[in-house]
C-alpha cells in the first residue's frame, strides 16, 4: 500500500496521470445480495453409512460488507421436529490470489471453521478445506451451482481419501425473497 501511496504522490508532482489501483471488489457472490427461502436437506450422520436425512427450511440474508470486499450471510432454519441451525458465514476476497475464503460459525459451537478456499469459474463456484470431523480429518468440498437470478444451489460434501470419493452431507436450495 505504501508504495501505491508513493506512486500516487509522485504523480500529483507531474501531469503524468495516477496509475489505476485494483479494486479489491469482486462481483462472483453479487447474485446473492438480498434474502432468500432457505430449503436444507442435511445428512444426520455423516461418514456413517447413515442414510437419514432431515430437511429443514428459513431464511439466508445476505450483504455485502467492508466496501465490497466482503459479504455476511446469515442462516436461520428451522425442521419440523425443531431441529435447528443458526449459521453465520464471512467470506472474504483476496485480490492478490483472487480467490475466496469461506468462514463459517454455527451458533451451537461459536467459533469459525477452517475456512474454505476457492474461486467461481463458469457460473460454478468451488471451495476446498480440511476440517476435523467427529475426531478425524475430513476433505470438505463446497459448490455453489444452478445459479439464476432467483435461485442457486449450494451443496457440501466430505472424502476421507482426499478427494476420491465424497459423501454428500448438506444440500440447500436458495429461492429469492422480492423486496
Amino acid at each position: 500500500m505504501r508504495a501505491v501511496l508513493l506512486v500516487v504522490a509522485a504523480c500529483a508532482h507531474s501531469n503524468a496521470p495516477a496509475p489505476a489501483v485494483p479494486s479489491a471488489h469482486n462481483t462472483d457472490f453479487d447474485f446473492e445480495m438480498g434474502t432468500w427461502h432457505t430449503h436444507l436437506k442435511r445428512l444426520v450422520h455423516p461418514l456413517t453409512g447413515s442414510t437419514t436425512w432431515v430437511e429443514m427450511d428459513g431464511t439466508s440474508i445476505i450483504r455485502t460488507v467492508w466496501g465490497g470486499r466482503a459479504n455476511l450471510v446469515e442462516l436461520e432454519v428451522t425442521g419440523a421436529n425443531g431441529q435447528k441451525t443458526d449459521g453465520l458465514s464471512l467470506r472474504l476476497y483476496d485480490p492478490t490470489t483472487k480467490t475466496w475464503s469461506l468462514n463459517y460459525a454455527n451458533a451451537a459451537m461459536g467459533t469459525m471453521t477452517a475456512p474454505a478456499i476457492g474461486t467461481f469459474n463458469g457460473g460454478r463456484g468451488e471451495f476446498y478445506d480440511h476440517e476435523i470431523y467427529d475426531g478425524r480429518t475430513v476433505y470438505v468440498r463446497g459448490v455453489f451451482s444452478d445459479i439464476t437470478r432467483n435461485s442457486y444451489r449450494f451443496e457440501q460434501a466430505f472424502s476421507t481419501d482426499e478427494g476420491k470419493t465424497w459423501e454428500l452431507n448438506w444440500v440447500a436450495v436458495d429461492t429469492r425473497i422480492p423486496d
